[in-house]
C-alpha cells in the first residue's frame, strides 16, 4: 500500500501509515433525507468554539459541552483513477465519521466518469470536545464482485472554524492531478449542551435508555404470539425480539441504550403470518414496519408507535445516571491506596531488622520496593519459587510492597496468593508441592474423559457469555498440569491476601494487540491486580470482578460471571497467540522485510502547492492523510503473517468511548503513547468491540510497565530473570523503551551480553534522576554455584555433579516448551535461584539501602513534597489537563 501525506496549511505534513482499511461493518445509506445544498458563502467567523462549563462535582468532575451541526458537502472529483482495465470507475464517495455515528454514509453512484460531481450534503452532530477524524472514502462500485476500494482521505475536523465554510480540494495524487473537492460547515446545534465525562483522555459522553414493550391489540388469546424484531441504531443492544402482551403495561421490557446525541432511529417491524406474505405477493402493501427518531422524544414521557395492524409499540426515554462503571482517572484506586498504607508497616518493620537500623523509619522515608518477574513456561515458575524461597530467608520478601509477572511466573504467583498469608509462611512445603506437580505425567489431562469435561466447561463458559478461544482450553490444561482437582479462586479472591497488607499486591501483566496488525505496530499494555484490570496509557479500569462483562460508555450493560483463575492463567500465557510476523520478530531483530507487505508506503508531498491555507481554530490537530489500498496480493499476504488463530477474546471495557481532541496533548498518554496507529483515533481500543490478549512476552518479556507508572512511585525493583536465549536482552529492551518514551529508568550499561560471560547480580542506579528507580538484575546463570552449594561453602568432589546446571544448551531439560522435569532437574534449578539470591545478600543489602535514602531524598526535597504524599484522596476527581509533558516519540522494538 502507498500513503500519501497532505500539506498546504499549519499542522498538514507527513504521517505515519494506518494498517488497515477504514473500518465500519455497518450498512452504507445513501444521502436521502440527509441531502441539501449549500447556499452562497459566506463568512460568519467567530473567534473560539464556546468553552466547557463545570458542572457540580460528585466524586468526578462532569462538565457541560455544547455539541455543533456538521454539514460535509461532496462537490467532486477530477481525474478519479481507473478502477477497471475495461471501463471507467463507477464512483461514489462514502462518509464515515465513529465519534458521530455508527453507519457509513454514501453518496450516489456516477457510472463512467472521470470527473464526477455530487454536490450532496450530509449532516453529521458532532461533540466538539472529542477527537473528530471524518473518512472519505472513494470506491468504485461493482455489481457482482466487492467495490473496489480505491483510497480513503482522513481529515481532522479540528481544523474547522466554528460558522466558516471551509473550501478543500484535496490533492489525492499529485501526478495524475486527481482531486476530492469538498466544502465544510460548522454550525450551532439546537440541542442543550451535553453532559460530559473525561479524564483527558477519555471520554464518556451522554447515554439514554429507551423502554419498549410491545402491546397486541388481537382478541384470539389462543393464537400464539410471534415477536416483534426492534432495531436501535446507534445502540449499545442493536437489535431485539420483543414479546408482544395484551396488556399496556410490561413488567420486563427491552431496553435500548444509545449516545443521546448521536441523533438514534428505532425500527420495529411486526411478525408476518402466512396470509401477510401472500398478499405482499399480491402486489398488496401492508405496512409492517415503521421507523422514529429517538431524539424528538420527550424524556420521561410514554410514547405509543402502532406497528401493523395488530401491534403497537410503547416506548419510554429516561437518561441513564452519570455515574460510570469504567474508572477514568490516572491515580491508583482508593483500594491499593489502603493496602500500601498497610503494607508500610510490615515493610518498615522488615526494613528495620533486615539493615539493623537503630530507630524506625518515618513514614516518607519508607521505600516501595517491587519484585518484577519475567517468563519462561514452567523454567520461571520453578526457578521463581527458588528465587521468593532466597528472598524470604533474608526477609526481603517482607520489604516488598509489589510482585508483577508475565507467562509461567504468574502461575507461581497465582498458586501462592490461594493462601492469604503465604509469604510469612515457610516456603519450602509449598515449593514440595509444585515439585509433585512438575515432576508427574501430564498424558492423563488430555485423557478421553478428561477432554470430555474440558468440552462441558468450555460449553458452560460460552453460555455464560464468554467468547472461548483455544487459550480457555489452554487454561484448563495448566489446571490440571499444575493442580489436583479444579480450582475455584478468582482473581478477586486474592483480595483476602492483602486486606492486612500481609502480602506483596501481585500485578499481571498482558498486552492488548490487533488481529491484523504486528505487534511491533500496535500493543498495549493491560495490567490485571485482584483490585482492578486497567489500561494504564487511557487511565481506564475496572473492578476485577468485573473484567469480561460488557460495557457501553463506560457503563455496566451486562453483568458475567468472573473467570476462575485457570482461565486467567491461559490468558497470561497464552503461548499460541503469536502470528508468523511475532515468530519472525523472535528469531530475528528486523521486520524490515516484512514491512514491505504488511505497512503501508509513505509519500511526503508537502511540496505540492495543491492544498489551500486553511484557518485552523486549534493548533492541535492531526496531518490530513490519504489511504491507498494495497493489491489483493499484498492484503492476502498481509492477512496470512498476521492472523492470530488462537488470541484471548474478551469484551472491551472502553467500548462506546471516545478519544479527548487534546489526548495526545495529555501527558499521561503521551507516556504510553508508542506505536504507530496512536495518532489514528478512529483505529484505536476504543473502536473495537472486544480486546485481544495475549503473552506480553511477544513483545518484550518483561512485566515492568505497571511499576514504571508514575503514580506508584517505585524506588527498588528486583529482576528476576527467566527468559531463555540472551539474558540481558529484555533488561536492554526496556532502558531503550524507557529512554524513548521519557520514562525515569537507570541507562543500560551492561558490557557482557554473553550469557556465560555474565555475573549473578548487578545493580543499576541513575543518581542524576531522582524519580528513576534503583534496579537489581538477576540474570538466570550458574557462576559460583558450580563449586559452591551454600555461600561459602565448597562442594565435595562427589556434589560437583549437582552444581552442574544446563539451562541453555541444546540438550537442556528447561526448554520453555517442556512441561515435565524430572525431581533432579527441579531440584537443581530451585536450588540455583536460591542460591544466587543468598550469594548477593550483599549486594541486596546495598540496594536497600540505596532505596531507603533516595526515599529521604525525595522527602527533603520542596518539589516532591509538593507533587502529593503516599496519602493521596481516596476519591479522584477526573481531570481535563494532566501535568506530565507529552513526549512525541515512538519505538518499536
Amino acid at each position: 500500500m502507498s500513503l500519501q501525506t497532505l500539506e498546504g496549511c499549519p499542522g498538514l505534513g507527513t504521517h505515519m501509515f494506518v494498517p488497515q482499511s477504514p473500518q465500519g461493518d455497518e450498512e452504507d445509506s445513501r444521502s436521502g433525507g440527509n441531502f441539501r445544498q449549500f447556499e452562497t458563502t459566506q463568512d460568519l467567523e467567530t473567534p473560539s468554539l464556546p468553552p466547557l462549563l463545570p458542572m457540580a462535582h460528585w466524586g468526578f468532575q462532569a462538565r457541560l459541552s455544547p455539541c455543533h451541526l456538521l454539514t460535509v458537502k461532496v462537490i467532486r472529483m477530477k481525474n478519479v483513477r481507473q478502477a477497471d482495465l475495461v471501463s471507467q470507475t463507477d464512483c461514489f464517495v462514502s462518509l464515515w465519521l465513529p465519534t458521530a455515528s455508527q453507519k457509513k454514509l454514501r453518496t450516489t453512484t456516477i457510472s463512467n466518469c472521470p470527473n464526477p460531481e455530487w454536490n450532496e450534503s450530509f449532516n453529521f452532530q458532532i461533540q466538539s470536545q472529542v477527537k473528530n477524524v471524518l473518512e472519505l472514502s472513494v470506491c468504485d462500485e461493482d455489481t457482482v464482485t466487492p467495490d473496489d476500494h480505491l483510497l480513503t482521505v482522513l481529515y481532522d475536523l479540528t481544523k474547522l472554524c466554528f460558522r466558516k465554510k471551509t473550501h478543500v480540494k484535496f490533492p489525492l495524487n499529485p501526478e495524475g492531478m486527481e482531486e476530492l473537492e469538498v466544502e465544510f460547515l460548522l454550525e450551532e446545534s439546537p440541542c442543550p449542551p451535553e453532559t460530559l465525562i473525561t479524564n483527558g483522555v477519555l471520554v464518556s459522553r451522554q447515554v439514554s435508555c429507551l423502554e419498549v414493550h410491545a402491546e397486541s391489540r388481537r382478541k384470539k388469546k389462543s393464537e400464539k404470539k410471534k415477536d416483534l424484531l426492534v432495531a436501535g441504531s446507534e445502540s449499545f443492544e442493536n437489535t431485539q425480539r420483543v414479546s408482544p402482551c395484551r396488556q399496556p403495561c410490561c413488567p420486563d421490557p427491552a431496553c435500548f441504550h444509545y449516545p443521546t446525541y448521536f441523533q438514534p432511529q428505532l425500527h420495529a417491524e411486526a411478525p408476518k403470518s402466512h396470509w401477510s406474505c401472500r398478499l405482499c405477493c399480491c402486489g398488496t402493501h401492508q405496512k409492517d414496519s415503521v421507523f422514529q427518531s429517538l431524539d424528538c422524544l420527550c424524556e420521561g414521557q410514554m410514547t405509543t408507535l402502532p406497528v401493523g395492524e395488530n401491534y403497537e409499540l410503547h416506548m419510554k426515554s429516561t437518561p441513564c445516571p452519570e455515574a460510570l462503571d469504567v474508572r477514568l482517572g490516572f491515580n491508583l484506586c482508593p483500594e491499593e491506596l489502603e493496602f500500601l498504607q498497610k503494607r508500610k508497616v510490615v515493610v518498615a518493620e522488615a526494613l528495620k531488622q533486615v539493615l539493623q537500623l537503630e530507630e524506625d523509619l518515618q513514614d516518607d522515608e519508607i521505600p516501595r520496593i517491587a519484585i518484577m518477574a519475567t517468563g519462561g513456561g514452567t523454567r520461571s515458575m520453578t526457578a521463581m519459587y527458588g528465587h521468593l524461597l532466597g528472598l524470604q530467608k533474608l526477609n526481603i520478601l517482607n520489604c516488598a510492597s509489589y510482585i508483577t509477572g508475565l507467562s509461567g511466573a504468574t502461575w507461581t504467583m497465582a498458586t501462592l496468593y490461594r493462601d492469604a498469608d503465604w509469604s510469612s509462611k515457610n516456603l519450602e512445603p509449598a515449593v514440595f508441592e509444585a515439585r509433585r506437580h512438575v515432576v508427574k505425567d501430564k498424558l492423563p489431562s488430555l485423557f478421553p474423559d478428561q477432554l470430555c469435561k474440558f468440552q462441558e466447561e468450555l460449553r458452560q463458559r460460552s453460555q455464560e457469555g464468554y467468547k472461548v478461544t483455544f487459550t480457555d482450553f489452554w487454561g484448563l490444561l495448566i489446571e490440571t498440569c499444575l493442580g489436583d482437582e479444579r480450582n475455584e479462586c478468582k482473581l478477586s479472591d486474592q483480595r483476602a491476601a492483602l486486606c492486612r497488607g500481609q502480602n506483596p499486591l501481585p500485578i499481571y501483566l498482558t498486552i492488548n494487540v490487533k488481529d491484523d496488525v504486528s505487534n511491533q505496530d500496535f500493543r498495549e499494555w493491560c495490567e490485571f491486580s485482584p483490585y482492578e484490570v486497567g489500561m494504564q496509557k487511557y487511565g481506564a479500569f475496572i473492578p476485577s470482578e468485573l473484567f469480561g462483562s460488557e460495557f457501553f460508555m463506560g457503563r455496566l450493560m451486562k453483568r458475567i460471571p468472573e473467570s476462575r483463575i485457570c482461565y486467567m492463567l491461559g490468558l497470561w500465557s497464552s503461548i499460541f497467540s503469536l502470528n508468523l510476523l511475532d515468530a519472525w520478530n523472535l528469531s530475528h531483530t528486523s521486520e524490515e522485510f516484512f514491512h514491505r507487505w504488511t505497512r503501508k508506503k509513505m509519500l511526503d508531498i508537502e511540496d505540492e502547492p495543491l492544498l489551500p491555507e486553511i484557518p485552523q481554530c486549534d493548533a492541535n490537530t492531526l496531518e490530513t492523510t490519504v489511504v491507498i489500498p494495497g493489491t489483493r496480493l499484498s492484503n492476502m499476504f498481509r492477512e496470512i503473517l498476521t492472523y492470530r488463530g488462537f488470541v484471548s477474546e474478551f469484551h472491551n471495557f472502553l467500548s462506546g468511548m471516545q478519544l479527548h481532541t487534546d489526548y495526545l496533548q495529555n501527558g499521561e498518554f503521551s507516556m504510553w503513547k508508542d506505536t504507530v496507529l496512536d495518532g489514528f483515533p478512529n483505529q484505536l481500543t476504543e473502536f473495537a468491540n472486544h480486546l485481544a490478549l495475549l503473552d506480553t512476552a511477544f513483545f518484550v518479556n518483561s512485566s515492568y510497565p505497571p511499576l514504571l507508572r508514575p503514580e506508584r512511585k517505585v524506588d527498588l525493583i528486583i529482576h528476576l530473570n527467566y527468559c531463555a536465549g540472551s539474558q540481558t536482552k529484555p533488561l536492554k529492551q526496556t532502558c531503550e523503551y524507557c529512554s524513548t518514551q521519557n520514562i525515569p529508568f537507570p541507562s543500560y550499561e551492561l558490557q557482557d551480553d554473553d550469557n556465560a560471560n555474565l555475573k549473578e547480580c548487578y545493580l543499576m542506579e541513575n543518581p542524576q534522576e531522582p524519580d528513576a528507580p534503583v534496579v537489581i538484575f538477576f540474570p538466570l546463570i550458574s557462576d559460583t554455584f558450580q563449586k559452591y552449594k551454600a555461600p561459602g561453602v565448597e562442594r565435595s568432589p562427589e556434589e560437583l555433579e549437582q552444581g552442574q546446571v544446563d539451562i541453555y544448551g541444546p540438550k537442556t531439560p528447561y526448554a520453555t516448551k517442556e512441561l515435565t522435569y524430572t525431581e533432579a532437574a527441579f531440584d537443581k534449578l530451585v536450588k540455583l535461584s536460591e542460591y544466587n539470591i543468598l550469594n548477593n545478600k550483599d549486594k541486596l543489602l546495598q540496594a536497600l539501602r540505596l532505596a531507603v535514602e533516595k526515599k529521604r531524598s525525595k522527602s527533603q526535597c520542596p518539589s516532591s513534597a509538593a507533587g502529593g504524599g503516599e496519602e493521596e484522596a481516596l476519591e479522584e476527581p477526573v481531570s481535563i489537563l494532566s501535568p506530565r509533558e507529552p513526549h512525541p516519540s515512538c519505538i518499536c522494538f
